[in-house]
């Protein structure tokens, strides 16, 4: 039996360069983990089955849930004779822009890789999550990473300053990922990310340099359809964050705060504010060893 970690994400820049033939966008973004995660238990048992102890909300049936496709394809690739229980604590919203589904299978990855003692690299394991998702390879690595491809061709960067915080605000709406990329539309971004002025910023160790980096193109997509986002923006950075920005294609929002004290202070008062967001404070997290 295993327990692994698995990490969130928060996206500090998205740009999209296009359509690719694949039928994938072409992506340039800058993701950082965050310490918000899920926690897995993986055991092995001696039926050639997969059992999950877990409920997704919106995934009805075992199969369609990441979990279970990332252990299936562990099982298949490497022809393990028999079968896992896996069982989730499920910390990070669903369908909210945080690589909660995406950083379960990329757990399941790597744990099963320890439970079986295959001593597959890195580099292995992200070759086979991109089989899964364009996020899943970044959830297999962490830390701060620049992703281009589809998401899945990654370089590590200069992490971000020490002792900054997240605020994470979760609104009660789903936003579907495919959605927001069908009506993605370049003609109404007005500024796209410069993900080299960002990249400077990082290895400067520049706060406020990277919180005026900070960029998403699918805000022109989900705060165009959900205006309340961008009063939620405000609000966080008039509470005292730095910036704010919408992590992935949403819905949730993060904003940056100087360390996890004024993070504390900016998440309790969005408590009081409303009532109906679920509300978070987070710190940057690790590449994964």
């Amino acid at each position: 039996m295993i327990t692994i970690m698995a990490n969130g994400k928060i996206n500090l820049t998205l740009d999209v360069l296009g359509k690719r033939d694949d039928g994938y966008h072409e992506v340039e973004m800058v993701m950082q983990s965050i310490n918000l995660s899920d926690k897995l238990t993986i055991e092995k048992i001696d039926i050639c089955d997969i059992i999950l102890d877990c409920v997704v909300k919106g995934v009805l049936n075992k199969k369609d849930n990441l979990i279970y496709k990332a252990a299936d394809l562990f099982l298949r690739t490497y022809n393990i004779d028999c079968g896992v229980k896996i069982s989730l604590e499920k910390n990070i919203p669903v369908a909210a822009g945080l690589a909660g589904g995406s950083t379960d299978a990329a757990a399941v990855l790597c744990g099963m890789n320890d439970l079986f003692g295959c001593g597959l690299s890195v580099e292995t394991l992200c070759t086979l999550a991109a089989k899964l998702g364009s996020d899943v390879p970044f959830c297999v690595r962490g830390g701060t990473m620049l992703a281009k491809g589809r998401g899945e061709k990654l370089a590590p960067v200069a992490s971000l300053p020490a002792g900054c915080a997240f605020v994470l605000i979760k609104p009660q709406l789903g936003v579907s990922t495919a959605w927001v990329y069908k009506n993605y539309q370049a003609q109404r971004v007005k500024k796209h990310p410069n993900n080299r002025l960002m990249l400077r910023e990082l290895e400067d160790k520049n706060l406020n340099g990277v919180c005026g980096s900070l960029g998403n193109v699918l805000e022109s997509v989900t705060i165009g359809a959900y205006p309340q986002l961008a009063a939620y923006k405000e609000k966080l950075c008039r509470y005292g964050a730095k910036a704010a920005l919408m992590s992935g294609s949403g819905p949730s929002i993060f904003a940056v705060c100087e360390n996890i004290q004024v993070a504390r202070k900016v998440a309790d008062r969005m408590r009081n504010d409303y009532a109906e967001l679920e509300v978070y404070e987070a710190v940057p997290a690790s590449a994964r060893k």
